[in-house]
């Protein structure tokens, strides 16, 4: 019988000898293999943290002792462990495991995560409120180098080392985030190593200091002695950054050698006090030799056959981030004033391929939105075009900078967010629903959505020639295959597109934006069986509204219908009836997107039924009105 069969409880792995502790490691790492490549997710950063995670739970006990993971990309060995091994195989599938640590999950999710760089601070706080309650558990976050570059950390460890609180803090350095790690915290990390020298001079100094028989001079010498400690360090040892923060710092320990990482994590339990960081060094992907080899690839991967590395891919059109891809090289092989930024994602946004045609206009700021931002806002103010690309869920991160730094100066960056709307099995943390409703509302900013992929290449090559902020949101996976137009026009700004018109007074008009617009000519088909006959309009713009399309069209319907892949509340369907009620327009109207409710992990094709927007469920309920009006 395998060990994990047996592993009815965490508290057995205290039990465990080293022996039974590698077995176990390869069983799990064998269960994670075979689940993900049946169900898709987060495989190399999870292969690279079994050793590393088995040895925090055969050291301390979590049952009171808490963990926090960073991001959660690589914690599915912690919910093996934690009593879900059973159900590991419903992982990111409909009413299954979440992909991410989700604290009405498990009580051994003691927060949930999903975005970068929060474990420090939300450590901190857990530790915080442990030690006001008068509890004596520890707490340990695990933060991977990649996330280390978010400032998000660097404000957490600032506060923790000023506070002094009992804080252990393990930096998982197996460089890469989701991409290769770039910036000079990634090669300081790089350089550092292991000094037993420093250590032991360290240990030998202060107990010949303690031998001093003058009562008050061994204590006054070792307080001097602190004044100088950095610099000794700084010159035998190169993780003096963080003593500098107010961190002990330990390591680095090979993240693959439960013994060592037992030995370590069990003295800084015993006898440390004050806050930690241990440096372990691992390898994403370990165990898996195509992960290994190609560990940005299996990072976050959709199903595969598990005995070649081979992704298995459906015959589908182009996607939106490969249009996006070229069409920004195609920009700026006509324009050098086009810069590219991104955080950390060259190859989920589609800059890579910019980043080799233009390398000294491309930037890779690391897990750093805010930073991004505003230094798009610099390159504009110094002349340049910035495009900045991210998934819409991160550019959540960077709202001040957008409004502040950008439009408030009314400067020329173009934002391009992919993986706008439903975005799947990553569930709640990374569904890009809220971006219409948080940047409707800056003045000076005009946001744009493609019904199709043509008109994604259209909007980029029309932005990127603006003299003004720009967003445009698309979605995730492939477009609807239409034809790519190589020379694009440029659209009519802030026009929108009638689809299809009825002479006379319509039933409805259906005013939808992006993804939403196929959705509805099938909805206008339906109906048309269904002797309902409306006008379909592609809005193409949330701002600037085309409010010359919107009057002349609502005056002459029955019923107004909005269609959007963004929350309901404050989105494009929220412009649409606020434009109406300044022109005094009062028609019943219909509004479709996301409830007032965070979406959970499913198939894109199950969340999207979910919601009601299918061209069945829009058609029925529009459908229902008329009939009722009539």
């Amino acid at each position: 019988m395998r060990l994990l069969d047996e592993l009815d409880s965490i508290k057995k792995l205290h039990e465990m000898n080293l022996q039974e502790l590698r077995e176990l490691a390869k069983e799990i790492r064998e269960l994670i293999l075979s689940t993900v490549a049946e169900n898709g997710g987060h495989l190399a950063p999870s292969l690279g943290t079994v050793e590393l995670t088995l040895a925090l739970y055969s050291v301390f006990d979590f049952e009171t002792d808490k963990l926090i993971w960073d991001v959660g990309h690589q914690a599915y060995t912690h919910k093996i462990l934690t009593g879900r091994k059973d159900l590991f195989h419903t992982l990111r599938k409909r009413g299954g495991l979440a992909g991410f640590p989700k604290i009405s999950e498990s009580k051994y999710d003691a927060f949930g995560v999903g975005h970068a760089s929060t474990s420090i601070s939300a450590a901190l706080g857990i530790l915080i409120a442990s030690e006001l309650k008068k509890k004596n558990n520890r707490v340990v976050a695990v933060i991977g180098d990649g996330a280390l570059t978010g400032g998000e950390a660097f404000e957490g460890l600032n506060h923790a080392g000023q506070l002094k609180k009992n804080l252990i803090v393990i930096v998982n350095d197996n460089e890469m985030s989701i991409d290769k790690n770039v910036g000079a915290l990634s090669e300081y990390l790089s350089q550092i190593r292991l000094a037993p020298q420093y250590r032991k001079a360290k240990r030998d100094f202060e107990e010949l200091v303690k031998k001093i028989p003058i009562a008050g001079l061994s204590d006054k010498i070792l307080t001097a002695a602190k004044s100088v400690r950095v610099g000794l360090k700084s010159a035998i040892v190169q993780g003096a950054m963080f003593e500098v923060l107010g961190f002990t710092y330990l390591g680095p320990v090979d993240g693959h050698d439960i013994k060592a990482m037992q030995e370590i994590f069990t003295r800084v339990k015993e006898e440390m006090t004050e806050p930690v960081i241990i440096h372990v060094r691992t390898t994403k992907g370990k165990g898996y030799k195509p992960a290994e080899e190609s560990p940005e690839r299996f990072h976050g991967v959709g199903k595969f056959d598990k005995f070649t590395g081979e992704i298995i891919k459906k015959s589908a059109p182009k996607t939106y981030t490969e249009i996006f891809s070229k069409a920004i090289v195609d920009c700026a092989k006509e324009d050098e004033k086009i810069v590219a930024i991104t955080a950390a994602m060259p190859g989920g946004t589609g800059l890579k391929f910019f980043a080799e045609k233009f390398p000294e206009r491309f930037f890779d700021v690391g897990i750093a939105e805010e930073h991004a931002m505003t230094l798009a806002a610099g390159m504009a103010a110094g002349g340049l075009h910035p495009v900045v690309a991210l998934y819409s869920t991160f550019a959540q991160r960077s709202y001040d900078q957008i409004l502040h730094d950008i439009c408030l100066q009314n400067l020329p960056v173009t934002i391009c967010l992919d993986r706008a709307g439903i975005v799947g099995e990553d569930g709640a943390t990374h569904h890009g629903v809220f971006d219409f409703s948080y940047l409707r509302h800056i003045p000076n900013i005009n946001i744009l959505a493609p019904k199709d992929e043509n008109e994604l290449r259209q909007m980029i090559f029309t932005a990127t020639i603006k003299k003004f902020p720009t967003v445009i949101r698309y979605p995730r996976g492939a477009g609807l295959g239409v034809k790519i137009i190589d020379n694009p026009e440029n659209l009519s700004w802030g026009k929108a597109e009638i689809i299809s018109k009825v002479s006379g007074e319509a039933d409805a008009t259906i005013f939808a934006i992006g993804s939403m617009v196929e959705v509805a000519k099938n909805t206008a088909d339906i109906l048309k069986n269904m002797k309902i006959y409306v006008n379909v309009v592609n809005a193409r713009f949330v701002k600037p509204l085309d409010e010359n399309v919107i009057y002349g069209l609502s005056r002459d319907s029955k019923l107004i219908v909005t269609c959007e892949e963004n929350v309901i509340a404050g989105g494009f369907g929220s412009a649409i009836v606020e434009f109406l009620a300044d022109v005094n327009i009062t028609k019943p109207i219909l509004r479709f997107g996301i409830s007032d409710n965070f979406v959970e992990h499913a198939s894109r094709s199950e969340l999207l039924k979910d919601c009601g927007l299918t061209a069945e469920n829009i058609a029925e309920k529009i459908y229902n009105r008329v009939v009722k009006m009539n």
